[in-house]
């Protein structure tokens, strides 16, 4: 539950902006500036803060030069995502001085969420997991804030308007085609014998030969699922008849998938063993491979479309931000 929390957690960091003047001031002292935005600082500190989880990670992959050289380069995306966050926030105080405002509720309930579904109420276990990460209830709430407001403004600059044609889709379709492939698929179902020495019943036969039984008396036309239930010694598949519903190659291991996908519907195939391990598998139904036909995704083409272009949209909006502000970046 706590890892969780703090993939929230980094999140949270990700929409992270520069604190309040006073607060940033004080912080120069400390660990000094990264940028200067218009008025406002950010500071190393709060891009460590941004990246401390991922570059841990960084850490364990890398090392020498190619760790410093990605470590760079992170830290640069990271200064460069503070600095348009910081020019949403000033932007927002503009609107403030005109009476916007985010309502202290709206804090408090997303607080509330995440002690909810990531520490299932415990308000002590989130404040704890707080405290081993550096930070208090009210800066959490500072940021929680500070992304609100990131994501509401950014949202306010995208109009919902937007037309996608259907050459537009269309194209996207014939580019991008293999997203929408399906694999070849068969309807299995599947009777597996176990060796057992501790379990041999003098007389009783071995696990070959009652495999070989069976397959004789499913070719002569009994029910397979009644025999699976009867025989079967998979106990996941046993009470429904040995159904393994639709399945992909990669499902089974490669010999069974290569017997398997060598069947035609309706065909029991011959005893294999593996181990000690004897399988009988009947195919009840096929799908060859395909690839779903525009029909089907174009909705799903027009969402992904007309995404890109709230993108596009709020690109072009921080990039006026940026045209206007003055920005000095200093490490």
């Amino acid at each position: 539950m706590r890892c969780s929390f703090l993939s929230v957690l980094a999140g949270v960091l990700l929409a992270a902006v520069a604190i309040v003047p006073a607060r940033a001031q004080q912080a120069e002292v400390v660990d000094g500036i990264a940028a200067i935005v218009n008025n406002d600082v950010i500071t190393i500190s709060q891009v460590r803060e941004l990246i401390g989880a991922r570059e841990r990670s960084l850490r364990d992959v890398y090392s020498g030069s190619d760790l410093s050289e990605k470590i760079k380069e992170m830290r640069l995306a990271a200064l460069k995502d503070l600095i348009d966050r910081q020019l949403v926030i000033q932007e927002f105080r503009k609107l403030q001085e005109k009476g916007a405002s985010i309502p202290e509720h709206v804090i408090d309930d997303r607080v509330q969420t995440i002690i909810r579904e990531e520490f299932g109420g415990d308000r002590s276990a989130f404040v704890r997991t707080l405290q081993a990460q550096g930070y208090t209830v009210t800066r959490f709430k500072e940021v929680e804030r500070e992304k609100i407001i990131v994501q509401a403004m950014r949202q306010s600059k995208v109009n919902d308007d937007f037309v996608i044609s259907p050459t537009q889709i269309q194209a996207f379709y014939n580019k991008n085609k293999t997203s929408y492939a399906l694999p070849e698929q068969i309807k299995l179902r599947m009777i597996v014998l176990r060796e057992d020495p501790d379990a041999v019943v003098p007389g009783a036969g071995s696990k070959s030969q009652i495999a070989d039984e069976i397959r004789q008396k499913l070719v002569s036309g009994a029910e397979f699922d009644r025999m699976a239930q009867m025989y079967s010694d998979d106990e996941n598949t046993r009470d429904t008849g040995g159904d393994w519903g639709w399945i992909e190659r990669g499902t089974l291991n490669e010999q069974l998938s290569s017997v398997a996908f060598s069947l035609k519907p309706g065909q029991v195939s011959p005893t294999v063993k593996i181990g000690d391990s004897y399988y009988i598998m009947l195919v009840e139904a096929k799908k060859n491979a395909s690839v779903k036909p525009i029909a089907e995704v174009r909705d799903e083409i027009e969402k992904n479309l007309i995404q890109q272009e709230k993108m596009k949209a709020q690109e072009r909006w921080l990039d006026t931000l940026r045209q206007k502000a003055y920005i000095k970046i200093l490490s």
